[in-house]
């Protein structure tokens, strides 16, 4: 068995957004490559063309790029960047005397006045119909960080934040390393660090001279507003819709309005009244109505679902679906009747279409039977082998833009006619072709993993999971290890999708299997519910039979049984560990919390903990029994634990609890903390370094490894 080195990370490439050229005649996509001298990710923007016809084409080859957007001619493609500052804005734009260009752009320092700092993301834009590099369009102090092109191609509403010149002085001193000072209840977030109050505006922005105009009442606010954004639509009407919240307590609650406002900043509407947490607003082809994704900001298991808004009204269109948007799902308007979205659908992303045309808004605010209007499932050529993970369509309608990823074959662009989103197989879809293949070196070279879908019983119920295995790996010898990897959330899922961590395990020979436990989403309100103030319970026995049922197949061998999980993969590990100590041979709970009491105000969500379980003072009791470090006199379980140190979502004093605990008992256990990051792991070293600890950790407790020093690259000895 060809194991995939480690180090072949460094080769891996993950496409992200994807974005449809006005006419469908391109593709434009984003992915994410890895610089190993940097040590950093590095983001590129790719376009095809959407018939196949030649390879994707490089625009960008340094610095970062997202959020891909084309101009409605389709001549120009705007993204968001961190790149050097344009020579044209260093020596001015209108800087008649080109013999002084040269010397200027050299001495100049790149971004503004400071040539210490790094430069701050901006949009720019390419010609595609004049060719060369991008060119920069805005200048923000503080960056750019989100836009959209008005109808005309003319400007672009840019958010961008706008300090006052007391939060400049409060900036530039925190950068000096003086202490942070906040009387927000939101005081930090994660990947953002501790939270101040400068506003973010919308700004009109000229795409070709970059003067920009703040439009004074089209600002966000909110508890999560650094990680939302205002989510800017310029529509056919001339109105800009954009979200926030103006709620008397915005740090307190997770509602989001939708607001329009007109590109002169007069005439802000609120068309929303607080009952939803509402995102990625989109107006219909003609601008008379709009279209964005409402969820419920108490309760997060009622599904996100699509509304429509017209003539003062607003409803869902997909109430009776009984499913949750995907993440990373958004409208997408085919015609002025028609939408598409991606919805999570029984461990599946899939597209649906959803009928908006009629009488929608009338019916749905009347409460009448929404049949009529029902979304409808489309797409099959899908499969049930691959996942969904990005939809786009041309204006017109035509052509579509589809990521789709697959164990063995890679995650990569495709296009297909929006006639054959109806086809019922693969076969039937002519017009589907692959537009890329950015991993063929690692899939063609290394093993990479097949997978199938599996269901079991558990307390009456039907779960479902997905098993990994090597394509060389006879399931039925049934002595293989296994790896039970636990998705986070809990409100989510997993199906079979391309990871390198999933092939480096397989390639070492693991089985693996990913549950899709009670708690998560995809099957409907009830279904992720189960969970809701009382974690810690069907998981544990959800998972622990999805265990029993792979070992009674005769696929893998009960004594050689390892976990590792992320956020709530961790979370479900604390439990799993407390309460079925014999259950994993070794686990590995990765960026956790395990005591909800002292997780309160240290992390950044007393809202999500207050709306589950209430405040601590009030609900001691039902806290604590959701809490498995209260149970930690049971561990058993040799334990990798790992943590981010600016880690906001889930603190590393968390982890550090439970590892302690461990410790104290006499338990063999690993503390790992990653300096600087969050919650995530953002640097390959840091990426491969998790994989080597993991691999080390699980061969060290392996009854079946001769020598699990061999494996481990740290060169380290049995502490025990």
């Amino acid at each position: 068995m060809t194991e995939l080195p480690l180090d072949a990370f460094y080769d891996l490439t993950q496409v992200g957004e994807v974005a449809v050229s006005p006419t469908g005649d391109r593709v434009a996509f984003t992915t994410t490559e890895y610089d190993d001298d940097a040590d950093e990710p590095v983001g590129s923007l790719f376009v095809a063309p959407a018939d196949g016809s030649r390879d994707p084409h490089r625009l960008t080859r340094v610095s970062g790029a997202s959020a891909p957007a084309w101009s409605p001619d389709g001549d120009r493609l705007a993204f968001l960047a961190a790149r050097d500052e344009d020579a044209e804005r260093r020596v001015g734009r209108d800087d008649g005397d080109e013999s002084d260009d040269d010397e200027d752009a050299e001495d100049a320092p790149a971004n503004g006045d400071n040539g210490d700092e790094e430069p701050t993301r901006q949009v720019w834009a390419f010609d595609l119909a004049l060719g060369g590099d991008a060119t920069q369009i805005t200048d923000f102090e503080e960056g750019a960080k989100e836009f959209d092109w008005s109808p005309d191609g003319e400007r672009l509403a840019v958010a961008a934040r706008d300090p006052t010149e007391a939060e400049r002085a409060y900036l530039d001193g925190r950068t000096e390393g003086e202490p942070v000072e906040t009387e927000r209840l939101q005081h930090k977030l994660d990947g953002v660090g501790y939270t101040d109050t400068v506003r973010t505006y919308l700004h009109v922005v000229d795409a070709d001279t970059g003067e920009a105009e703040r439009l004074d009442d089209a600002h966000g606010g909110g508890a999560y507003q650094d990680l939302s954004g205002l989510q800017p639509d310029w529509g056919a009407n001339d109105r800009i819709a954009f979200t926030s919240c103006r709620e008397d307590e915005p740090d307190d609650t997770l509602v989001r309005d939708v607001f329009t406002i007109a590109p002169d900043g007069t005439g802000l509407r609120k068309l929303t009244d607080g009952d939803l947490s509402a995102n990625a607003p989109v107006w219909s082809p003609d601008g008379d109505r709009l279209a964005f994704l409402g969820g419920d900001p108490v309760n997060w298991c009622i599904p996100t679902q699509v509304y429509l808004y017209e003539d003062g009204e607003y409803a869902s269109l997909t109430a009776d679906l009984d499913r949750t948007v995907a993440r990373g799902g958004a409208p997408v308007w085919a015609d002025e009747g028609t939408l598409y979205c991606l919805f999570a659908d029984e461990a599946r992303t899939r597209l649906m279409r959803v009928d908006a045309g009629g009488d929608a808004v009338e019916a749905g605010a009347a409460g009448d039977d929404a049949d009529d209007h029902a979304a409808e499932r489309v797409f099959e050529a899908q499969g049930t082998d691959r996942a969904m993970a990005g939809f786009d369509l041309s204006a017109d309608g035509e052509r579509a833009g589809v990521v789709l990823s697959h164990p063995s074959d890679g995650q990569d662009v495709y296009g297909v006619d929006s006639a054959d989103l109806d086809a019922e197989s693969e076969s039937e879809a002519a017009s589907l072709t692959r537009l890329s293949a950015v991993n063929a070196d690692l899939t063609e070279a290394y093993p990479m993993p097949e997978s199938r879908r599996i269901e079991w019983e558990s307390d009456g119920e039907t779960i479902s999971g997905i098993v990994y295995h090597d394509p060389d790996v006879d399931l039925s010898d049934g002595d293989h290890p296994l790896v039970v990897a636990i998705h986070g959330g809990p409100i989510s899922y997993d199906e079979p999708v391309f990871s390198f961590d999933h092939a480096a395990l397989t390639s070492r020979g693991y089985v693996v299997l990913r549950p899709n436990y009670r708690g998560g989403s995809s099957y409907g309100r009830e279904f992720a519910e189960a969970l809701r103030g009382q974690w810690g319970t069907h998981e544990v026995t959800d998972i622990a039979n999805g265990v029993a049922d792979v070992v009674e197949r005769g696929w893998v061998d009960d004594e050689r049984v390892f976990g590792y999980g992320f956020s709530y993969g961790g979370i479900a590990q604390g439990f799993l560990v407390t309460q079925e100590p014999d259950l994993f041979t070794a686990a590995a709970p990765e960026h956790g919390i395990y005591d909800l009491r002292s997780a309160y105000g240290t992390d950044d969500s007393h809202i999500w903990m207050e709306n589950e379980y209430g405040l601590p003072w009030e609900n001691p009791e039902g806290i604590d029994a959701s809490s498995s470090i209260t149970d930690a006199g049971n561990i058993e379980t040799p334990l990798l634990v790992t943590a981010g140190q600016e880690d906001w979502r889930c603190p590393p004093s968390q982890s550090e609890q439970l590892y302690v605990a461990a410790r104290k008992q006499g338990v063999e256990a690993r503390l790992v903390l990653y300096e600087d990051e969050h919650h995530n792991i953002g640097t390959p070293d840091r990426a491969i370094h998790r994989l080597e600890e993991l691999t080390a950790w699980y061969a060290r407790h392996d009854p079946a490894v001769d020598d699990p020093d061999a494996d481990d690259p740290h060169g380290r000895e049995d502490e025990e």
